[in-house]
């Protein structure tokens, strides 16, 4: 412990900045090398209501971090040779099934987001019937050549796995992977029967708008889970028992659970993620390189909870952050591996990271001036490195989001993100959901056509889903958008035909929304991707 000293002290103070610029109810860190765990540390509440307290026996989802156990039990098979990793899936559940021109898809397609399929809604509680339901879906690229991550595939997988085995998921993991690495405090599922180990989870109190730091956090929706794709809930020190498994690239102390060959495949780099960064996929992980070092990492993501892991297999060390959201432990993770890093090879410890002040705009000048809309104006002052909005005789600061969106602390602009747009890279226009206003620097049309039966999309739309509870349908100018509330902006809807739209500009992506069941001028129904929505009550919508 005394090796690292001052980075664990630099660490806790990061921890400490970052859950309160994030308002986290609670974190748990785990650190550990090959050999044995070096630290771990809790912080704030695993239960607010209760005041119970983070300790190192809370359980927390691990979600997405799960596909990495998926696949280790699917190479095991490999290993065994009852499993072809480039065989159709049919080989295995003849019934799978989706609309496709092109070769078939592969455990191998499932393991690395390459199929080409859906990522999936969560739309029921039984995830067999959200595999099923792939048949009522299309693939819209080769298998194989673009990366769009898909849990409902790894819904699949688990079934794949239940299929050979002849046992529950739940049974495989614990028989298999579990209790060969001693990780007797990790459950294979959520059930009702660890609720009250776990921590808490924790959303924010509205789900129709743009987060914001003064809203309060409220208890998220509770629901059992059983899947291949995220159903794990473990501790701090069980997650770093699994990292010391693959920093030793698939070897206990005692037995190998998997090949080196084939944790190689886990890590190889598969795809390509996205054009903005060097990161790349595997089977159930990823790597990228961060701080000039190539780290193999996770993320997940469960209703109420975060999750990430992170290690380095050149000097092998790892770290796990566990939070019962709002977060960030991706970026904790790199943090802790940095500073410990550094002070173990002796060198200075590097500066932490600013810690963000939404309200600093270093290129506020960028959006200063009028905007002129039908009827409306808007006027953006700067004011040191602020960025404020002129409206009804007061002045509000914005806090920058992301990119050019920002958001509004007024409750005329409570539902959407403003969100700037430029031409020539300079700042020429700003949205606010469909509201539009234009500069002077604007020089394009202010005349838009669209088809007249677009309108009867437009509105707001909700269903039951814990997951992706409602969107909002937004004429801008003549496009249609679907606006994730809480993202604040979303995505444009390309004509499919029929009342079908893709959603998003690449033509390679398989989500889709279709608008049914228009009465009165007004679609009542929007299914995305197999989830049903329903227009709901709104002042408007």
């Amino acid at each position: 412990m005394n090796k690292f000293h001052k980075a664990l002290h630099q660490l806790d103070h990061f921890i400490g900045q970052k859950m309160q610029e994030y308002h986290t109810p609670g974190l748990a860190i785990a650190i550990t090398d090959r050999e044995q765990l070096l630290h771990i540390s809790t912080y704030g509440k695993a239960d607010i209501a209760a005041d119970i307290p983070v300790t190192p026996e809370t359980l927390f989802p691990i979600a997405s971090i799960s596909k990495s156990f998926t696949s280790i039990a699917l190479l095991q098979l490999y290993e065994a040779g009852q499993l072809d990793l480039h065989a159709p899936v049919t080989q295995y559940l003849p019934w799978f099934g989706v609309k496709s021109v092109y070769k078939p898809i592969t455990i191998h397609h499932l393991l690395s987001h390459t199929a080409g399929i859906i990522t999936g809604r969560d739309f029921t509680p039984n995830s067999h019937y959200e595999v099923v339901a792939l048949a009522q879906t299309e693939v819209t690229s080769p298998p194989g050549e673009y990366f769009h991550y898909s849990n409902v595939g790894y819904k699949a997988l688990g079934w794949v796995l239940e299929h050979l085995i002849g046992q529950s998921y739940a049974k495989i993991l614990r028989q298999r992977i579990l209790q060969p690495l001693g990780m007797i405090n990790t459950e294979p599922v959520i059930t009702h029967a660890i609720r009250n180990r776990l921590a808490v989870g924790y959303q924010r109190f509205y789900d129709d708008r743009p987060y914001s730091h003064n809203y309060p956090l409220v208890p998220a929706p509770w629901l059992e889970y059983a899947a291949g794709d995220g159903s794990i809930a473990s501790t701090p020190a069980g997650m770093a028992t699994y990292l010391r498994f693959l920093l030793n690239k698939g070897r206990t102390p005692s037995k190998q659970i998997i090949s080196e060959a084939s944790f190689n495949l886990m890590v190889q780099p598969v795809i390509k993620v996205n054009k903005a960064e060097e990161v790349f996929y595997g089977y159930g992980l990823a790597s990228g390189r961060f701080n000039d070092r190539t780290y193999i990492f996770h993320d997940g993501g469960m209703i109420g909870h975060l999750s990430n892991i992170t290690f380095d297999l050149d000097n092998g060390l790892g770290v796990v952050v566990l939070c019962n959201r709002p977060g960030n432990p991706g970026e904790i993770s790199r943090v802790a591996l940095q500073l410990i890093t550094s002070e173990l090879s002796g060198q200075e410890l590097p500066s932490l990271p600013a810690i963000n002040h939404p309200t600093v705009i270093e290129n506020a000048n960028d959006y200063a001036g009028t905007y002129l809309g039908d009827n409306k104006q808007l006027t953006f002052l700067v004011e040191n490195q602020h960025l404020i909005l002129e409206y009804q005789d007061t002045q509000i600061i914005l806090e920058r989001r992301y990119g050019d969106s920002f958001y509004v602390n007024h409750p005329d602009f409570a539902l959407f993100l403003l969100t700037f747009k430029r031409l020539d890279n300079q700042v020429v226009e700003v949205f606010y959901g469909e509201q539009w206003y234009a500069n002077d620097r604007y020089t394009r049309t202010k005349t838009f056509n669209y088809p007249p039966e677009w309108l009867a999309y437009t509105g707001h739309y909700r269903s039951h889903n814990p997951w992706y509870s409602n969107f909002w349908i937004i004429l801008r100018q003549d496009k249609l958008w679907i606006i994730y509330p809480v993202w604040g902006d979303g995505e444009v809807l390309v004509p499919q035909g029929n009342g079908v739209f893709r959603i998003g500009e690449d033509e390679r992506t398989p989500e889709r929304i279709k608008f049914d069941s228009i009465i009165s001028a007004r679609a009542l129904r929007a299914n995305v991707s197999g989830c049903d929505y329903y227009r709901t009550f709104s002042s408007n919508s």
